[in-house]
């Protein structure tokens, strides 16, 4: 049972945009890009959480929130920062321009017309009202006034923008050698390996499985000798085990989550009973990011980085699978008002932990699936759990411009769908839209065939190779648009002719000022 302790807060706005029929942002759903009415159906709701295998055009919250909302006509766009973290939900209402006659008038002054309008409505279960209104009036304004707020796309290491092989799991260490072999016998060009949550000991993070890892070092020292990097995974939830020196540590200093008898909050994950370190509190953020310098990380060495997950967070036997609103943070503010930003505090403290393992020399690369305003700061975001389905590969299009014109440009969508077995030519030709992505990661759940792209016959190796080639020929590409997201704010992937116009987003979408149409049926 849900008990408010200091009794109802929710808040509430409505703004009128007169001129304005088209509105975009507020991700992450799997829906168009362009938002939609929502006047006779549910409102847009932001919340963070684990939906495996998300429902298409449904407006429920999926893994990441960003309160940010646009809108666009010909000759002006305005945006709407709506800066809380509690679960908000959005209504949408655009009138149409219409036109009408008057009668009883001379033909010349007869005709009228009244303008469009959109009307947004927004409401927060918790917090305070803390809005931006952006004026523009250009897209490129607008870009450049958000990420005055929130910071502009960090800018990522090269080899994050080449192509990466992950699935759920890579069993060991000869699996590995055997995957990466394999991409060399085929010719087909790769910059980084993924390990998931079977690579460690009982799910427990910063460790290794030591039967199927034995020596993680010399692994990593076989990508190095071909320019290779290693990502692994890391979530915020800590196995509960008095010898997991994670746990230990965390429980002595009181770094964990409360319940609100004032207990160390406990839920199921991965590894079990777990505890969920409260990285809302500065304190064990810096502990946290302490975690990954290499005394600390045995078995890591400078080409390892680190995939974020489970980050929204996600609690299997918890309301809706994630933590309860009353649990309690730093400060003793209840998770119903910071929900959305847990995953954003993980990211950073990850990303801080990398920049200090280097002492500064090198950028980190961190993906998380879990994101807020902001999260552009740290590293990549991707869409999560789809499906390997026609329709997933076409809405990942929409997700993608959405997070890019809300300052998330590093984002992308696993390559041949996450959950089911796809078709040959859905692969390839998520192969070839992936390649003209922001950030190109084949992935696969546990349960699915392997599909490594030399697996599907020699016609369609010959398709991915030459897509995943395309993406290399265009690095230095891809690395300039990145940079201009860097110092201008501008998006890497952004819509098509159609938005000078005002108009419904055309097929087609552009990385800078390059048009491309993917096949996506």
């Amino acid at each position: 049972v849900d008990v408010k302790a200091n009794g109802p807060a929710s808040i509430g706005l409505d703004f009128s945009l007169h001129g304005f029929e088209h509105v975009y942002g507020i991700p992450q759903h799997a829906e168009s890009h362009q938002l939609q009415n929502t006047r006779d159906g549910d409102a847009y709701r932001l919340y963070n959480l684990d939906i495996y295998g998300y429902q298409i055009h449904d407006k429920m919250g999926i893994y990441g929130s960003v309160p940010y909302l646009l809108a666009h006509k010909l000759g002006r766009t305005i945006g709407i920062f709506w800066l809380n973290a509690s679960e908000t939900l959005v209504e949408i209402n655009t009138e149409p321009a219409v036109e009408y006659t008057l009668t009883q008038m001379n033909p010349a002054a007869a005709k009228q017309m009244v303008r469009p309008r959109t009307n947004v409505h927004w409401m927060s279960e918790s917090g305070i009202i803390d809005v931006f209104l952006l004026t523009g009036p250009t897209p490129s304004d607008i870009f450049k006034q958000y990420s005055y707020l929130t910071g502009t796309q960090a800018m990522p290491p090269l080899f994050s923008l080449g192509y990466h092989q992950c699935r759920w799991n890579y069993e060991d260490e000869q699996d590995v050698e055997a995957v990466d072999a394999g991409f060399d016998e085929h010719d087909i060009p790769y910059d980084v390996m993924w390990l998931d949550i079977e690579h460690t000991e009982g799910k427990r993070y910063f460790t290794w499985d030591k039967k199927k890892f034995p020596n993680p070092k010399r692994m990593q020292e076989l990508l190095r000798s071909k320019k290779r990097k290693l990502v692994v995974i890391s979530d915020p939830h800590i196995k509960v085990d008095p010898d997991y020196s994670v746990y230990a540590k965390a429980k002595e200093e009181g770094f964990f989550v409360r319940n609100k008898e004032g207990g160390d909050f406990e839920g199921v994950c991965w590894p079990g009973l777990s505890s969920y370190l409260d990285l809302t509190n500065p304190k064990v953020r810096e502990w946290y990011s302490g975690l990954f310098a290499f005394p600390a990380y045995q078995g890591s060495t400078d080409i390892l980085f680190i995939w974020n997950d489970m980050n929204e967070p996600s609690v299997f036997r918890g309301p809706e699978l994630t933590m309860q609103k009353n649990a309690i943070h730093h400060g003793n503010w209840e998770h119903r008002e910071l929900h959305n930003i847990y995953g954003f505090y993980q990211q950073m403290a990850t990303a801080e932990g990398l920049i200090q393992r280097s002492k500064g020399k090198e950028r980190p690369f961190v993906l998380s699936r879990s994101f807020f305003a902001g999260s552009q700061k740290y590293g990549a975001v991707w869409t999560g759990d789809n499906t390997a389905e026609w329709s997933y590969l076409k809405i990942s299009i929409p997700m993608l411009l959405t997070l890019n014109i809300t300052g998330i440009s590093f984002c992308g969508a696993d390559v041949g769908g996450f959950i089911g077995n796809p078709e040959a030519e859905l692969l390839v030709r998520w192969y070839q839209a992936g390649a003209y992505q922001p950030f190109f990661r084949g992935h696969a759940t546990m349960n699915t065939k392997r599909r490594e792209p030399w697996l599907f016959g020699e016609e369609n190796t010959r398709l991915i190779r030459e897509a995943i080639r395309e993406r290399y020929t265009l690095l230095p590409y891809f690395y300039s648009l990145f940079y201009y997201a860097h110092v201008a704010s501008e998006p890497v992937m952004r819509r098509g002719p159609g938005e000078l116009r005002g108009t419904a987003v055309p097929p087609q979408t552009s990385l800078g000022q390059s048009s491309i149409a993917p096949w996506t049926d």
